[in-house]
């Protein structure tokens, strides 16, 4: 069977559409009111971005030239459409999908493919066995099976875990049932030793190594994480502004027979869409960029080439 080439990417988009002001602390009924009403106007709560910021998006996106591309934070499937008709009409992104997910500001994970998608699963209904009603993911864990040429069908795991939020140990709990979850969903998909199958795991996981929180998923001998197959310090994908600190909070993680078949491919991490304050970046950035806005997102695209077949 003759292998097909793939160039499969992640990227936290920081909203398509409207940027949620987290300073507002309103509550999950107030949200999900504002969500009902179509995003409509409420200025003092959502701040709409601007067409700049769209471009910028836009040109990071078409840097990468993914052919397969895992997204986070999009508000939901017509936003998607829209963005993918008006800034990448070109780029051959035939298929998307998003799945309204668990997040009570409606940011979702999503999916963009210049290959036709199968079989779709969402396990945002998944529960916590100690507490049957908090759901296991913040967001969704989306399972999509992609049908590549020759019969070729590479399944993807599209996820954004619990973030941070300012306090590391308190959420750390939250991500190690995120990180157990999608590892037992590989495994009730791929048996017991899932390395010989065709998957591959995206997303923002909001977490850097070594973390117990992402040890379920990233130490497993059946994955593995090639963003660490740069060096150390051109590891990172996120700037944290408020403490300027960089770390790797976005993940390819394909299974070991993918990653082994591909031993000296390397992923790229694209920064030039980041604003001028992350300085860790160099000075480098596409035109239009400022230093805090307009900016492509605080998230850098990752993207690898590999052999699948």
């Amino acid at each position: 069977m003759e292998a097909v080439r793939l160039r499969i990417g992640t990227f936290n988009v920081e909203n398509l559409f409207a940027r949620f002001r987290f300073a507002s602390r309103l509550g999950p009924d107030e949200i999900q009111d504002i969500i009902a009403s179509g995003w409509q106007a409420e200025q003092t709560l959502f701040e709409p971005f601007d067409p700049e910021h769209r471009n910028l998006t836009a040109a990071v996106i078409r840097a990468i030239d993914a052919d397969i591309l895992g997204l986070q934070e999009v508000e939901n499937h017509e936003t998607l459409r829209r963005f993918n008709r008006a800034f990448l009409e070109d780029m051959g992104y035939r298929f998307s999908l998003c799945i309204d997910g668990n997040d009570s500001r409606g940011i979702d994970v999503a999916l963009l493919s210049r290959f036709p998608l199968g079989c779709i699963r969402t396990h945002q209904f998944q529960r916590q066995d100690q507490n049957p009603l908090e759901p296991v993911f913040a967001r969704d864990c989306l399972e999509v099976d992609i049908r590549l040429p020759g019969n070729i069908v590479m399944t993807v795991y599209v996820n954004h875990f619990k973030s941070i939020a300012h306090d590391r140990d308190t959420t750390m709990a939250k991500r190690q049932r995120q990180a157990g979850a999608v590892a037992s969903i590989i495994r009730e998909r791929f048996g017991d030793s899932p390395g010989g199958g065709r998957w591959v795991v995206l997303g923002d996981l909001n977490d850097y190594p070594p973390s117990e929180g992402l040890a379920p998923l990233i130490e497993q001998p059946w994955t593995e994480n090639v963003v660490a197959r740069l060096p150390a310090g051109q590891r990172w994908t996120h700037h944290y502004a408020r403490a300027d600190e960089v770390h790797q909070l976005d993940y390819i993680l394909p299974s070991k027979s993918i990653a082994d078949s591909n031993p000296d491919s390397l992923p790229f991490i694209e920064r030039r869409g980041l604003p001028r304050r992350a300085s860790q970046a160099g000075p480098n950035r596409f035109r239009g960029v400022g230093a805090d806005r307009p900016k492509a997102s605080d998230h850098c695209p990752v993207v690898w080439e590999c052999d699948i077949s």
